[in-house]
């Protein structure tokens, strides 16, 4: 049986691939690690807990006697690395906390493979990455696999960095890695500090909809489920060494997501034509918002065969039935520790 460790399999990116490979893969067994912070929800997993082939482990990637001790007992034969702080405003606030994970983490979970793997056959390291480390593009081109990192937020640097890490143990120790870079994600499941979960249950609850800057930022979307599926993908299929862009093939500047998303929740809210759209509030910049992201996926595409399988308007709708149905789970999330963070990001700027 193999044995597979993912890492932050309890939020909202690691929460889909988690239930992926439990389902499609009775004969693995995966091991799931996360800490359980702010944005890890053990809920997301509930109909797989009592699965035979899948454990949770509540542990930091960053305590290394731990990290080296769970290699030692499960004797895992891959890595699939999501945990990371990942949320750029909160970068902006805590950056040290991002390097700490983000950076030290991915460290102390490359020396415990390095440790344990002394044969390397059948061995796979495989990190999952975002576009921000390639910085920012004007209104024409695309990010490619080979674009030069110019990462410009805490949170972009340190994943960066860990991406350097995980190449450096590739050429230096002969690791077996693969990495990914993705777009920005939505669906279920997805913490609300993120644009559109927080837009949505702010629609709901008839609050402001708090847009930075005049909301031109543009972003390329990719319903998560196809990123599980292109990560089960590039696991399977991928070539040792190489990185693959995944993205959706779907620019949106982010005041006309936050208008679409109006008229769509006006109507299965039963609300009256752009009553949503009064809730609109242009709030100021956050520091060193990149312009524009967009990726292409055309590598992936070609050699693995792998492309998106819903239109954004399609997922956008599959993503709101699901809030509109879980407001119990959105509910529980939104309190304490995260109505601070919201008042100090949103309310008083």
């Amino acid at each position: 049986m193999k044995k597979i460790l993912i890492t932050g399999g309890a939020g909202f990116i690691g929460s889909h691939l988690v239930r992926l490979f439990v389902h499609k893969y009775p004969d693995y067994f995966i091991t799931n690690l996360d800490a359980l912070t702010y944005a890890g929800n053990l809920e997301n997993l509930t109909d797989i807990e009592n699965s035979p082939n899948y454990a949770f482990v509540k542990g930091d990637i960053t305590d290394e006697s731990f990290v080296e001790a769970l290699f030692e007992e499960k004797k895992f034969d891959a890595v699939i690395h999501l945990a990371a702080e990942s949320h750029v405003d909160r970068s902006i606030l805590d950056p040290m906390s991002f390097v700490k994970t983000n950076v030290l983490g991915t460290g102390v979970l490359l020396n415990a493979a390095k440790k344990n793997w002394t044969d390397l056959s059948n061995k796979l390291f495989y990190h999952v990455s975002t576009d921000e480390v390639y910085g920012s593009l004007g209104e024409v081109g695309f990010f490619t696999e080979t674009t030069p990192y110019d990462p410009r937020s805490p949170y972009s640097a340190s994943k960066a960095s860990s991406d350097h890490l995980v190449r450096a143990y590739h050429h230096t120790y002969n690791l077996p890695v693969v990495v990914s870079n993705c777009s920005n994600n939505y669906g279920s499941h997805q913490f609300p500090e993120k644009l559109l979960p927080l837009m949505i249950n702010n629609i709901m609850h008839s609050k402001p909809l708090p847009v930075y800057g005049k909301g031109e930022n543009v972003r390329d979307w990719l319903w998560v489920e196809d990123h599980a599926r292109a990560i089960d993908i590039i696991f399977h299929k991928g070539i040792v060494g190489e990185t693959y862009n995944i993205g959706g093939f779907n620019e949106w500047k982010n005041i006309d997501i936050v208008h679409l998303l109006c008229r769509i929740m006006d109507k299965k809210l039963n609300r009256a034509e752009g009553e949503s759209e009064k809730l609109i509030t242009y709030v100021k910049d956050r520091a060193g918002h990149d312009k524009r992201y967009a990726i292409d996926a055309t590598k992936l595409e070609k050699e693995l065969g792998w492309s998106p399988s819903l239109q954004f308007e399609e997922g956008l709708e599959k993503t709101i039935d699901w809030y509109l149905a879980n407001e119990t789970w959105v509910s529980r999330i939104t309190s304490g520790s995260y109505k601070q963070y919201y008042d100090q990001q949103y309310t008083k700027r």
